[in-house]
C-alpha cells in the first residue's frame, strides 16, 4: 500500500515534523482515554448508581401508595423513608418529554436507565444540574420525584476532561520548548554548512545530543580537510606557476634583441604561455578570493560590461532587471562572468549579456552567437583542463580549458550552478550562472 499522497500535508521542517511526532500521540491518548472514561464511566459508574436509585424509587412509590391522600403524599413519604432523601409531591401536569443540558454528558443515559428502571415514569426533567425530577404516573394520579443529582451521576464529570487537555497543553508546551532546545544545534550545522557551500566560514562548535555532537564533529573534520586541500592545491598551482615566470621574462628579454621576423612568432608563444600562466593563477585563487559583501549585482554587470567596450569588445547589455542587493564576492564573482564574456568573445562575433535579480534569485546570463557546445559534452566542457577543440573553434586563440571550470567553482562557492545551453536569441551559447537568495 502506497502512502506517498501523505508526503503533500507532512511539515517540510525539520521542527515542524518533530512536533508532529510529539502532538500525535498525545491527541491518540486522549482519544483512547475519552472513550474509555465514557465506557466504563458513564455507562458503568452511572449505571450502578442509577440502578440503586432506581431501587430506592420503588420503595417510596410504594409509600406513595399507602399514603392516606394526595395531599397527604408528601408527609407520608416524609414519615416512612426519610433516609432515602426522596421527597414525593402531587402535581397535575408533567412536562411533554424528557429534557437535560446538552453539556449534560451522562444525562441522556441517566433518563434511560431511570425510564428502564420506573416503569410508570411519564417524563425526567434533568435541567436543573442539582436534582432530578421525575414524574410518575400512579393509580392516584400523577407524582414528581425530587431527589439529589449526585445519586445517579457523579459530580462534574467533565473535570477529567478539562484537567485532561490543561495537562496535555501544558506538557506539550514544555515538550516544545525542549524540542525547539534539542533542534537548535542542528540547526546551527546545517547554518555552518550552508555558509561553508557558499564559501563562508563560520565558527560552529558541535553541540546537543551525542548523535548531534557526532555529525557536527563529522562535519568540522570536513571542513578542515577541504579547506587544507584548497590551500595546499592553492599553494601548489600558485608556486608553480610563479616560478614559471621568471623564464619567461628572461625569454621576452632575449627576444627583444632578435630581428621583427624572427622575434614574431616567438612572441605569441610566450604570450600564449604567459595568458596560461594567468588563467592557472586564477584557478588557484578560486572563488575564496575577497570576502561576501552586499553588493548591487545590477551596478557590476553594468561595469563589467563597461570595461568589455572600452576594450573594444562587441558586447553589448540587453537585460537588467530587479533591484536589491545579494551577499557575493564581488571579485570572484567578477571573474566568473568575464571568463564567460572572454570564451564568447573567443568563439562568437556577438556578445549579450543580461542579468535578472528576484526575489528568489539571481541571474547572470551571457550569449553568443558562436558554434556552441554540444549537449552530450557540456558536462566535460566545465571540468578543468578541458578542451573541446572539435566543438569550438581556434581561430581567436584557445586557453588551457579552465574558463567555465573557474566559473563553475566560482557559482558552487556562491551556493549557486552554472547551467551551459543554446542561445535563442543568438543561435550559440547561452550560459547562466544562477545563485539562490
Amino acid at each position: 500500500m502506497s502512502f506517498e499522497w501523505l508526503k503533500h500535508y507532512m511539515p517540510r521542517s525539520l521542527y515542524g515534523r518533530a512536533a508532529l511526532i510529539l502532538l500525535l500521540p498525545v491527541v491518540f491518548v486522549q482519544i483512547v482515554v475519552s472513550v474509555l472514561f465514557t465506557q466504563r464511566h458513564f455507562e458503568g459508574v452511572t449505571a450502578q448508581m442509577t440502578n440503586a436509585a432506581g431501587r430506592e424509587i420503588e420503595l417510596v412509590l410504594d409509600t406513595v401508595a399507602d399514603a392516606p391522600s394526595r395531599a397527604l403524599i408528601s408527609q407520608t413519604v416524609q414519615a416512612h423513608v426519610p433516609q432515602l432523601e426522596i421527597y414525593a409531591i402531587a402535581v397535575d401536569t408533567a412536562p411533554a418529554q424528557d429534557s437535560w443540558d446538552w453539556q449534560d454528558l451522562s444525562g441522556g443515559f441517566v433518563v434511560a436507565r431511570l425510564r428502564e428502571r420506573v416503569p410508570g415514569a411519564v417524563a425526567v426533567d434533568l435541567t436543573n444540574d442539582k436534582r432530578v425530577h421525575v414524574y410518575v404516573q400512579m393509580d392516584t394520579g400523577l407524582v414528581r420525584l425530587d431527589f439529589d443529582r449526585r445519586r445517579v451521576s457523579a459530580a462534574n464529570p467533565h473535570q477529567l476532561f478539562v484537567n485532561m487537555i490543561f495537562f496535555s497543553v501544558l506538557i506539550t508546551i514544555i515538550a516544545l520548548i525542549y524540542l525547539r532546545n534539542q533542534l537548535r544545534p542542528i540547526k546551527r550545522l546545517a547554518s555552518a554548512s550552508e555558509a561553508f557551500g557558499r564559501g563562508r566560514h563560520v565558527p560552529y562548535t558541535p553541540a546537543g545530543a551525542t548523535e548531534v555532537r557526532a555529525a557536527g564533529a563529522a562535519f568540522v573534520d570536513m571542513r578542515n580537510r577541504i579547506e587544507r586541500q584548497i590551500e595546499t592545491r592553492t599553494l601548489m598551482l600558485s608556486g608553480v606557476s610563479h616560478d614559471l615566470r621568471t623564464p619567461l621574462t628572461r625569454m621576452r628579454l632575449s627576444l627583444s634583441m632578435l630581428d621583427d621576423e624572427d622575434r614574431e612568432a616567438l612572441e605569441q608563444d610566450v604570450d600564449q604561455m604567459q595568458s596560461m600562466i594567468d588563467e592557472f593563477l586564477n584557478f588557484a585563487k578560486g572563488a575564496q578570493e575577497g570576502e561576501p559583501e552586499k553588493i548591487d549585482p545590477l551596478a557590476l554587470i553594468r561595469d563589467i560590461v563597461d570595461d568589455q567596450q572600452r576594450a573594444g569588445r562587441p558586447v553589448t547589455l540587453v537585460t537588467a532587471t530587479g533591484e536589491g542587493t545579494i551577499n557575493l564576492r564581488p571579485v570572484a564573482m567578477r571573474r566568473a562572468v568575464e571568463n564567460l564574456i572572454n570564451n564568447a568573445v573567443r568563439y562568437g562575433a556577438k556578445v549579450e549579456v543580461s542579468v535578472v535579480l528576484t526575489e528568489k534569485s539571481l541571474r547572470f546570463r551571457v550569449e553568443d552567437d558562436g558554434p556552441g557546445i554540444p549537449e552530450d559534452r557540456r558536462a566535460d566542457a566545465q571540468r578543468p583542463f578541458t578542451r573541446l577543440d572539435p566543438a569550438r573553434n581556434q581561430d581567436k586563440g584557445g586557453g588551457v580549458g579552465l574558463g567555465l571550470a573557474i566559473a563553475t567553482d566560482i557559482a558552487r562557492a556562491h551556493g549557486g550552478v552554472l547551467r551551459l545551453g543554446n542561445s535563442e536569441r543568438l543561435g550559440g551559447l547561452q550560459a547562466d550562472i544562477v545563485i539562490a537568495r
